[in-house]
């Protein structure tokens, strides 16, 4: 049953969340396997993985700068979205018939650079289209429907690998279906809202508009990247699952209970966002993900691993609406953007890097010392936040 606040929330919201959702669900059943049928089927070492993983995450976010920044120059968002969510849909049957780990990373990236550019538009169409005292809901909103998808795919993915005995490449052809309904409910089901026709075209990558993006934004900014450097690619969450000796086809409910718990968390603190310090809140949700890394480097019993799985999906709920809620306060309404393009060029950068060393300290010194690395991170994010004196909320104020 809808509540007061979630009846407030405009309809175009409700319906990119489900296209997330969809898209989601055609990915999740293919990267919930990935690991795996690279590692298994492929041949391929944890750092190759870490190095695909790494580079395809990254590139979506990187790729966002400038669709971000197209999207503000022509004053519409919608095109640029349908064609992303289409990249992603079409690329899908590469990892069906991919032979070698070069071509998984080149569909990887050509999906993932689909990502990009629909990435920024998207989000900055739900700031467009939202109240601003709404805006942790409706990206909490987003989100939860986004990782409900995240949940469905791979849970879906677990059911096909035991009824068709592991067959993997299967799999990967059904997950085009949801792909193509996502593309198609966007075209039919959001409109763009009139304003953005009628504003004057704008570079906004100009000098005098960039002054507009201010110290405050560019905290956020950083607090995300670093962020990033303390949650690496989560493909290293499915071979901590593989090493707890989980059944080869039950290994992606691992990233089922991971995004359930995200799905059911991220709406909630997203509300909670609107009327609470956001300082706080990151910081918990960095306690949260100090105690999952823990977790998952002490005890690699399926127990533990669900346990620190679990902690990480709360930490996911926590931050990541929050974090999007924080760049469209920061920055100005025609440079929504470009905002989210430079929060998720820095922030794929850091995934980049972030997967990588996570590869090299996998294969060099085991899995426990990858995770104790990740809470290193989320030690010095802590008291990064901790030391700045202002709260994170209204940041393009300070």
């Amino acid at each position: 049953m809808q509540t007061a606040l979630t009846k407030k929330i405009p309809s175009g919201v409700w319906v990119l969340g489900f296209v997330s959702m969809l898209m989601d669900i055609s990915s999740e059943m293919i990267h919930s396997l990935l690991p795996l049928f690279m590692v298994t089927t492929l041949g391929a070492s944890a750092l190759v993985v870490g190095l695909v993983e790494g580079l395809a995450e990254s590139t979506a976010l990187i790729v966002k700068v400038f669709s971000g920044v197209l999207s503000d120059y022509w004053g519409k968002r919608k095109g640029l979205a349908v064609f992303g969510y289409a990249l992603g849909a079409l690329t899908k049957p590469l990892f069906a018939i991919a032979p070698t780990a070069g071509i998984v990373l080149t569909a990887r990236l050509i999906d993932r650079v689909g990502k990009g550019i629909r990435g920024a538009p998207r989000d900055a169409l739900v700031a467009d289209i939202t109240p601003p005292q709404l805006r942790g809901a409706a990206f909490g909103l987003r989100q939860s429907l986004d990782t409900v998808g995240a949940f469905l795919g791979p849970l879906l993915a677990a059911g096909l690998m035991l009824l068709w005995a592991n067959d993997f490449r299967a799999v990967f052809w059904v997950a085009v279906i949801p792909g193509l309904l996502a593309v198609a409910l966007l075209v039919v089901g959001v409109h763009e809202p009139e304003q953005h026709a009628e504003i004057k075209r704008v570079n906004p990558i100009k000098r005098e508009n960039l002054k507009l993006l201010n110290a405050g934004y560019w905290w956020v900014v950083a607090i995300g990247a670093v962020f990033t450097l303390a949650r690496f690619s989560e493909a290293f969450l499915v071979l901590r699952a593989q090493q707890a000796g989980i059944a080869l086809a039950a290994v992606p409910l691992v990233m089922v209970a991971m995004n359930m718990v995200y799905a059911g968390s991220a709406y909630p603190f997203g509300k909670l966002s609107d009327r609470v310090s956001h300082k706080l809140l990151l910081c918990l949700g960095l306690a949260v993900l100090l105690a999952a890394d823990l977790v998952l480097a002490s005890n690699n019993h399926w127990i533990a691993v669900v346990i620190g799985v679990a902690l990480w999906g709360v930490h996911m709920g926590m931050t990541q609406g929050l974090l999007a809620a924080m760049v469209a306060d920061a920055a100005p309404a025609h440079l929504r953007g470009t905002a989210f393009g430079f929060f998720n060029l820095v922030s794929g950068i850091a995934m980049l890097v972030a997967s990588v060393l996570a590869g090299i300290l996998w294969d060099r010194f085991g899995a426990a010392f990858t995770f104790y690395a990740g809470a290193g991170f989320c030690i010095l994010t802590l008291i990064a936040i901790v030391v700045r004196k202002n709260d994170l909320r209204g940041a393009a104020n300070q």
